[in-house]
């Protein structure tokens, strides 16, 4: 039962919309009403500037950070003498993290596409291949200011790199699912990039 509860935080704390809360909160400003309509951070940097972007980054990723943390802690409740168990419990803290992210009891199981609070439950768990993956990504935003390729390229690398970092294969089959997750939340961007019709990262205001 414990071990259900810590689960069920890891969902609850997932769930909290960071970018609209900040937003609201801060700016007196519903990110649902512009730019692409997403409570994420890079449409918070598109309507609301660097700062706000980057603290809704923060938030969404700490999000992730924390459920594989509770995870972790529930696991070594359960199974302190298996670290596979740890393993598996850690994973299934960051996947209720990213299910409270992407479908919020807050805003009736609707949210946002999961990037950053993936991100934050892969540093936890593989930070060597966060870091590469992540600069992967920097490179493609970079030079393109479309946010969305950068993401879609970034997470199907993410279990390429976890191979070729030998990690164990529950991590490996968690980042195959996690990326086939960024893509299918993505395929609007997907369809929007292929006609060129993708919004760039760059700030708009209320637009």
């Amino acid at each position: 039962m414990a071990t259900l509860v810590f689960v069920l935080l890891a969902y609850i704390i997932g769930s909290v919309p960071s970018g609209l809360i900040i937003g609201k909160v801060f700016y007196h400003t519903d990110l649902r009403d512009y730019g692409s309509k997403n409570i994420g951070a890079t449409n918070a940097y598109r309507v609301l500037g660097a700062v706000p972007g980057l603290a809704v980054l923060a938030s969404d990723m700490g999000k992730g950070l924390l459920g594989v943390y509770l995870g972790k802690t529930a696991g070594l409740a359960f199974g302190p003498d298996d670290p596979s168990c740890v393993v598996y419990f850690m994973i299934a803290g960051g996947l209720a993290a990213l299910a409270g992210h992407s479908c919020s009891v807050f805003l009736c199981f609707k949210g946002g596409k999961g990037v950053a609070t993936g991100l934050g439950v892969l540093l936890f768990l593989a930070p060597w291949e966060t870091a590469v993956v992540f600069v992967v990504w920097c490179v493609i935003v970079g030079l393109t200011r479309l946010v969305s390729l950068g993401s879609v390229t970034a997470a199907v690398l993410v279990p390429v790199v976890m191979w070729l970092f030998g990690e164990p294969v529950p991590l490996i089959v968690f980042g195959a699912a996690a990326a086939l997750f960024v893509v299918v939340r993505h395929k609007e961007n997907i369809r929007r990039l292929v006609q060129g019709k993708e919004l760039k990262a760059e700030h708009l205001g209320k637009k």
